[in-house]
């Protein structure tokens, strides 16, 4: 894999979005950086993270070959590839709270922000950012965030960490690419967060109403079991899952 260093960056998405318009970029080429000064997520949110403690990068991923016809299979991949990296340094009670954000004890560890390229009307390319807290143990006014070193006791090696969650991209890239999407969904939906569990969401207008997530589908919307016993799909600008 080629790995690109960088002691600052805006954004890596953006960095390597620009690179792969400008030059042939090879599958698996990752753009690190100390210091990203404009990270964002999900929903235009933004993304804060201390320097040189934390793992910010992101990864191009060629789709030459792939089947595309549900792009939230490329959500799935990336989110399954973080979980399994991390369950082999042994962080506990791993989740994905829908879509992709990775929990680790009930807490947020990692965001993750897909871009797909198209290219005459076809997807050719996705570049997967994700922002991971590893060594960080302050986060002001956000209390539902920790990181591995709070969570575990212990610190971690960014490289290490990035070198394993890329080797989980190219296994369940392959799965992907064989079209094998039952695997992959039963695999995502086994670490969904607050499946099958009551749950408190709030709608577009601000309303809060109980149900109970059951799945995803296979476009992204999530299903959810209501009070009359009717199972409803959401889409992320709908719904919020409060924890």
């Amino acid at each position: 894999m080629h790995i690109i260093k960088l002691s600052a960056i805006d954004s890596t998405n953006t960095y390597l979005k620009k690179l792969c318009a400008e030059m042939p970029v090879e599958d698996y080429t990752a753009v690190i950086t100390e210091n990203q000064t404009e990270g964002r997520g999900q929903m235009g949110s933004v993304w804060s993270s201390q320097s040189s403690k934390n793992l910010t990068f992101s990864v191009f991923k060629s789709l030459m070959g792939f089947q595309v016809e549900y792009p939230f299979y490329i959500s799935m991949v990336a989110s399954l590839a973080v979980v399994k990296a991390l369950e082999g340094f042994a962080i506990p009670k791993l989740h994905v709270k829908w879509p992709n954000d990775i929990l680790a004890e009930n807490k947020k560890v990692c965001g993750i922000l897909i871009e797909n390229v198209f290219k005459q009307g076809q997807y050719a390319s996705t570049v997967i950012g994700m922002g991971l807290n590893v060594n960080q143990t302050e986060f002001e006014n956000l209390p539902k965030a920790s990181s591995l070193k709070l969570i575990s006791g212990r610190s971690f090696d960014l490289d290490e960490i990035a070198h394993n969650i890329i080797e989980q991209l190219k296994f369940y890239f392959e799965i992907l690419k064989c079209g094998e999407l039952t695997i992959l969904k039963e695999e995502y939906e086994s670490y969904l967060f607050r499946k099958n569990k009551p749950s408190t969401f709030k709608d577009a207008e601000g309303s809060l109403f109980l149900g109970i997530i059951k799945s995803v589908s296979d476009t992204g919307m999530l299903q959810v079991l209501l009070e009359d016993d009717v199972v409803k799909e959401f889409d992320l600008k709908t719904i919020t899952l409060l924890y």
